[in-house]
């Protein structure tokens, strides 16, 4: 079953998992290597789909100071056709669409389709209202691909936490399915009650407007190091006191925050079991420290079982 179909199947779950491309500078060389490691590492796994993120500097995101410095990562298309060639499983590429001049985005999706290859890409915008950007905004990059000569897949993000402040992003959602966003990828989750409270007034939303449900499909990222959640919440990622006080007290916080996700991933299931959302997880390392990247591998596994189970 290709990608398309299933991630248009409500009967079942979608597993993907998210990975970063290398920082430029690096010889092809070494990008190859990495991304042979990275094809070793997703081995045992049964994915869908691999997300490859487009990393911008997200200047003005939140008002805490950036953990990591950020460093420039070469072009995720390039880096996506050698993960597909080695893997021979389907991309997903993330755009953030706002940093480059409007009138490009036509050829850069042309040259997207024909060079390298793709058929599925997540849109994202600026990382805050108060800048200007010289791209397009996320309805006016919708409409392009809806209106391309190439047949696109395409979703978008959505941020549980905004909903918990300004009660508005299953609305959000509803817009953006009628821009043409078959999917929707969560940021990391930690805090289960907003993505619950969302995912159920977007689902009566549905219900009242007689529409279907687009897929929702959640992230989980392990978190074993204090600067790890700094990123996290520099990221946006609402992250309990009590979870932290859970993961960080613990003997070992990497496997504890394992288990805080799978326990997260099961409260979310056990709420919204009746409202016929077709759902996905998506396991990612948000840090390069090993250790948390073999966790993101076992987490994958378990939260697989879990979701798998429900269906």
């Amino acid at each position: 079953m290709e990608l398309r179909s299933k991630l248009l199947n409500n009967h079942r779950g979608l597993y993907l998992y998210g990975t970063t491309p290398p920082r430029q500078g690096l010889s092809p060389e070494k990008i190859y290597a990495i991304a042979e490691k990275l094809t070793a590492r997703l081995s045992p796994l049964n994915l869908d789909a691999i997300n490859i993120y487009d990393i911008q500097d997200e200047e003005g995101r939140t008002p805490i100071a950036r953990p990591f410095p950020f460093l420039p990562v070469v072009d995720a298309r390039e880096y996506a056709r050698i993960i597909k060639n080695l893997t021979g499983t389907e991309i997903i590429n993330y755009k953030c669409v706002v940093h480059h001049p409007r009138a490009d985005f036509s050829a850069w999706l042309d040259q997207s389709w024909q060079q390298f290859g793709l058929r599925y890409l997540t849109l994202v915008g600026g990382s805050t209202s108060q800048m200007a950007y010289p791209g397009p905004t996320l309805s006016q990059a919708s409409k392009a691909i809806a209106d391309h000569k190439y047949d696109f897949v395409f979703g978008g993000v959505t941020i549980a936490e905004r909903h918990s402040i300004k009660g508005k992003e299953h609305l959000k959602l509803r817009e953006k399915s009628s821009w043409g966003m078959k999917f929707f990828t969560s940021q990391v989750v930690y805090q289960p009650e907003a993505t619950i409270q969302l995912l159920q007034d977007y689902s009566q939303q549905c219900q009242e407007l007689n529409l279907s449900p687009v897929r929702i499909i959640l992230t989980f990222a392990p978190c074993g190091h204090l600067k790890t959640l700094h990123f996290l919440k520099w990221l946006g990622v609402n992250f309990p006191r009590e979870a932290e006080r859970e993961i960080f007290s613990a003997q070992s916080p990497l496997k504890k925050s394992l288990e805080v996700c799978c326990s997260t991933l099961r409260r979310i299931l056990e709420s919204i079991e009746d409202l016929q959302i077709p759902l996905g997880i998506n396991v990612e390392s948000v840090s390069i420290k090993k250790d948390e990247i073999e966790a993101s591998i076992e987490l994958f596994q378990e939260l697989q079982g879990i979701l798998a189970a429900f269906y």
